[in-house]
Parts: structure tokens; C-alpha cells; sequence
């Protein structure tokens, strides 16, 4: 009998790319979708409304696994008191509303498995490099990540094995944070930005839909897992590569550290620090990454 995997965020980049691998996979797909959407031969919508607490517990008795991508961009807008309650809340608030269809129907899964971010080690560069066993950062980040992660010990109350794939920084064609890079590169303006010391773990989005893959089949992947290639790249590194994808050496001087702020505010921190990741745990379970190395990355998503 072919499994049913229900994905919220199912629509955004991750989730479209996550939801065709599946398919291609064998398994049914379902995406919760605050708008009304008719079905197609391989996807079915559900409607939820996280402001009404509303989600259609069709979905839920449905699904044999949930991987739960949905949250607000924390990129997107200045981080006000009202956006950051906004980034945390869309990340908990849909694991409440499952949960609680869970619980209320006596349900259970063969999985569930949530997004989460490497920004859990915090906003700021060090040359430790973090493990699934390093302590959350006390910033908003940390505690964004945190919190996330956290919400999911309601359904792992149940007996439900729960998964927590950490994120790095996605490489996709004419997505995600190259959708805003690769412009300025393209016609000669990229350049370093700050120190150019900030470590930038990083993952093609081919390599990131396979992990969520793998963590469906394999049953022995539970917890806290890096998806975040190992190789130290910094911002000044990831820079030159790009430039050198589109065939020149950056010229411009460094975009300083002060600048960025005043455009950004207190998120400025996102682009201007970061930690270094081990990989090893994803890896010793058997997860082979496609794309290692950085330029070769680069190029599969630009070229």
C-alpha cells in the first residue's frame, strides 16, 4: 500500500522540490495550503489556518509521515518584537495543531520529521565546530531553532520516532538565497561582505531532499541531525567561488560590516557571522553527499 507523506510548506521551494523526489519515490503527497487548491494526479491540498487554529484533520489521519516545513521567512523583514513572536510562532503553532489531532484521534505515524536551522549554534563566528551535541545559543537565533526542535517533544510523547533535520544555507536554481546573490555577481558587482571570516555552512537542495528522504526510509534516524557539508567554506571563500562561476576575480572592496547593519538592523547578524557544522553524524548513517564541493554546486544551480 503506498504511504501518504503530508508536508506543511509543501509549496515553497524546499517543499516542491521534497514533494516531486517523493513522488518520484512512490510514496502519496499531501500539502497543507492556507488557499484553496485543487488536486492533481500526484499531490492532494488541505486547508489550515494557523490565525483560526484551523487545519483539516482529514490530512493528519491520512498521513503515514509529516515533515513539517512551514515557517516565515526569518530573512524576510526587520526583526521587530512583533516579527520575531511572528518567525517563532509559525514554527510552533503547526506542531500544536497536528499534535493535537494526534492525540485527540489516537493516531499515530511512522514518522515526523521537522525543518530546523543550524543558526540553533547562534550568531556569531567561532572555530569550534558544532555537533548535534553542541549546546543551543542564547541569541534569537538559538532561541528560534530551540524552541522549534522543541515543539516536537509533544509528538515524540506519543511514540512517534521524531526527526530534526538542521539546515544550512540551500543552493537551489534561481532560489532561495542565490535567487538574491546571483544577480549582483552576474554582472560583476559581488564582493565580500564584512571580515569575510563568517563560516557559511551550506547544502545543495538536491543533497537536503535526500536526507528527508533518507530519514523516511531509514528507521533507525531519529533526533538531531547537521545537513550542512563540512568544509569550512567562509563568505569570502563562497564569494570568490561565485565570481568565479560567472568568470571573474571580485574587485570591488568588502561591503563593511557597518553598512550591512544599517540595512538590516539586528538581522544583519545572519550575514555577518557564522558557525562552523559538522556533517558527520548524517553521514555515519549511511547519507552520501552529492555535491561536496562548493563550485561544482555553484555551477549546477547557475549554469
Amino acid at each position: 500500500m503506498t504511504k501518504n507523506i503530508l508536508l506543511t510548506g509543501g509549496s515553497g521551494f524546499i517543499g516542491t522540490k521534497l514533494s516531486a523526489l517523493l513522488i518520484a519515490n512512490g510514496y502519496s503527497v499531501s500539502i497543507l495550503t492556507r488557499s484553496e487548491r485543487k488536486a492533481t494526479n500526484d499531490i492532494t491540498y488541505y486547508k489550515w489556518s494557523l490565525e483560526n487554529n484551523y487545519i483539516d484533520e482529514v490530512s493528519v489521519l491520512k498521513a503515514d509521515y509529516i515533515i513539517h516545513l512551514a515557517g516565515e521567512n526569518i530573512a524576510e523583514k526587520k526583526w521587530s518584537d512583533k516579527r520575531k513572536k511572528e518567525i517563532i510562532d509559525s514554527r510552533e503553532k503547526p506542531i500544536e495543531l497536528i499534535y493535537a489531532v494526534l492525540k485527540k484521534n489516537n493516531k499515530t505515524l511512522d514518522a515526523f520529521i521537522s525543518a530546523s536551522a543550524v543558526g540553533i549554534y547562534g550568531a556569531f563566528t567561532s572555530e569550534t565546530i558544532c555537533t548535534e551535541e553542541t549546546p543551543a545559543a542564547n541569541d534569537f537565533l538559538g532561541e528560534t531553532c530551540q524552541k522549534w526542535e522543541a515543539a516536537t517533544n509533544c509528538i515524540e510523547s506519543l511514540g512517534i520516532r521524531t526527526v530534526k533535520i538542521r539546515t544550512g544555507l540551500v543552493l537551489g536554481k534561481n532560489e532561495g538565497f542565490l535567487k538574491k546573490l546571483a544577480p549582483i555577481f552576474k554582472y560583476g558587482f559581488g564582493s565580500i561582505i564584512g571580515i569575510g571570516k563568517q563560516y557559511m555552512p551550506w547544502i545543495h537542495i538536491d543533497d537536503l531532499c535526500t536526507i528527508y528522504l533518507q530519514a523516511i526510509i531509514n528507521p533507525n534516524i531519529k533526533g538531531a541531525y547537521n545537513a550542512a557539508v563540512s568544509d569550512d567554506t567562509t563568505n569570502a571563500i563562497f564569494s570568490k567561488a561565485l565570481a568565479n562561476v560567472y568568470g571573474y576575480s571580485i574587485w570591488l572592496p568588502r561591503v563593511p560590516s557597518f553598512v550591512i547593519k544599517l540595512i538590516m538592523g539586528e538581522m544583519s547578524k545572519i550575514v555577518l557571522t557564522g558557525q562552523r557544522v559538522s556533517s558527520q553524524k548524517i553521514e555515519n548513517a549511511g547519507f552520501k553527499f552529492e555535491y561536496p564541493n562548493l563550485e561544482p554546486a555553484l555551477i549546477n544551480c547557475l549554469k
